[in-house]
């Protein structure tokens, strides 16, 4: 019998978001899972806020913490993108960056076969090429938002002149204030050392804009699948009594009924916007549970916020997935942002798709043109919503009839988010592209 291929060691090493975090650690089991050898690379306080690890995995996943250098204008304790408002993020990407020299003396210690790294390490790649360490640039965001931000980073170009995600994108060419770098040059920087680039997306969803990636990055770029995290690797025990309290109160309602609210851990709305959607959802006439993290609107001063006649608006943690899962819950007013959308499609649950920033308008204009959801219009010239188009976009889709396109179109795609078969050759696949191009 021929020999096995000696084991690959691999480096992992995020952006400082969980909407980064999360996915490279997905991938980071599903590759040791193969019984590779994972270098997980993060801060302290991120690295112990990850769901648990399984204990077959155990052997193969060892976590390495890098303090985060102090900064000044980074409040202490800050760590991720969820512990600050997004006018500080560049001082948390100038910490990343000290990160710099302590990383060196990791992957001078440890020599691993590969490193896959997040778009903003821009001074990373020529230290792995001098260390010989091949480099993955891995893409957290949907196929159409990268083809659509690497066509701008390219061509300096926007043909999307009236849509409200425009500025963000034209923010991606922009130097941040105080600071030499921009995201758009971290970006180039990042794919330009990289052997080739993998991408959280399947061809099946999104296989026009996969191809188109290849054309503008001009080397291999492979899907590994939508990495939907599982209900069961998300536990905590700890947080029992919450999910509890909120299973009761969805007990109480009809199959379908209830609209699921959420805005990920980096979307700050404001007072008016906050007024808009609790008008626009009692406009609705249907019940609403709502995760608002207090740092994202006004503080309503309790764990429970149920003044409002349908709905309850949620201060603590809580179990996104389950509640998703919950057959009381007929669609997901969301942020648009990838994971979210994943999740929800993950369960057959449609989506009412309200973006704010990065690459979100992109991601709910796809999940529109395949009937996957609604998108909330905005105005073109303020970029402002109304608690009545958000109601008509909300019944759109809870409504029985209105809405039976919506849902038939997210259980197509529930089926596929659900193959593990197919997902899991798209894993093979690329672990099978490290195996054979490992460093000689």
């Amino acid at each position: 019998m021929a020999d096995q291929p000696k084991k690959l060691h691999i480096a992992v090493f995020p952006w400082l978001a969980f909407g980064h975090i999360l996915p490279f650690y997905e991938l980071a089991k599903l590759i040791a899972q193969k019984g590779h050898k994972i270098s997980f690379i993060s801060t302290p306080r991120n690295i112990k806020r990850l769901p648990k690890l399984p204990s077959n995995l155990q052997p193969f996943v060892e976590f390495i913490e890098l303090p985060l250098p102090q900064v000044e204008n980074l409040p202490q304790n800050a760590e991720s993108t969820m512990d600050i408002p997004q006018h500080i993020e560049p001082y948390l990407k100038k910490a990343f960056d000290g990160l710099e020299e302590p990383l060196t003396k990791f992957l001078e210690r440890s020599t691993p076969d590969w490193l896959i790294y997040d778009f903003a390490p821009f001074w990373l790649p020529p230290i792995s090429s001098k260390l010989g360490i091949l480099c993955i640039s891995f893409c957290i965001f949907s196929a159409s938002g990268a083809s659509f931000c690497l066509n701008i980073i390219q061509n300096e170009t926007s043909d999307t002149t009236n849509e409200p995600y425009r500025v963000t994108f034209q923010r991606l060419l922009a130097k941040e204030k105080d600071f030499s770098v921009s995201d758009a040059f971290r970006i180039q920087e990042t794919n330009r050392g990289s052997a080739f680039t993998a991408i959280r997306s399947c061809m099946e969803i999104e296989g026009e804009s996969i191809n188109s990636i290849r054309n503008l990055l001009k080397k291999p770029v492979f899907p590994v699948g939508l990495l939907p995290p599982s209900v069961d690797d998300n536990e905590n025990s700890t947080e029992d009594e919450n999910w509890n309290t909120i299973r009761k109160w969805l007990d109480e309602h009809e199959k379908g009924s209830v609209i699921y609210v959420a805005f990920g851990s980096e979307v700050t709305i404001t007072d008016e916007e906050f007024t808009e959607i609790t008008m626009g959802l009692e406009l609705t006439g249907f019940s609403f549970f709502w995760i608002l993290k207090r740092k994202n609107g006004p503080n309503t001063g309790s764990s429970i916020e149920s003044k409002y006649k349908r709905g309850i608006i949620w201060n603590t943690w809580a179990p996104q997935l389950k509640i998703l899962a919950h057959k009381s819950v007929g669609g997901f007013l969301s942020h648009s942002g990838w994971s979210s959308v994943i999740e929800s499609l993950q369960f057959g649950c449609p989506l009412i798709l309200l973006p704010f920033q990065n690459e979100q308008g992109l991601v709910a204009r796809v999940m529109e043109e395949k009937m996957m959801g609604v998108r909330v219009p905005r105005n073109e010239h303020d970029g402002k919503f109304t608690r009545d188009s958000l109601a008509k976009a909300l019944r759109s889709v809870m409504m029985e009839d209105a809405g039976n396109i919506y849902r038939s179109h997210a259980e197509k795609m529930r089926k596929i988010i659900g193959d593990k078969e197919l997902h899991q050759r798209y894993i093979d696949e690329f672990v099978h592209y490290m195996e054979i191009h490992r460093t000689a």
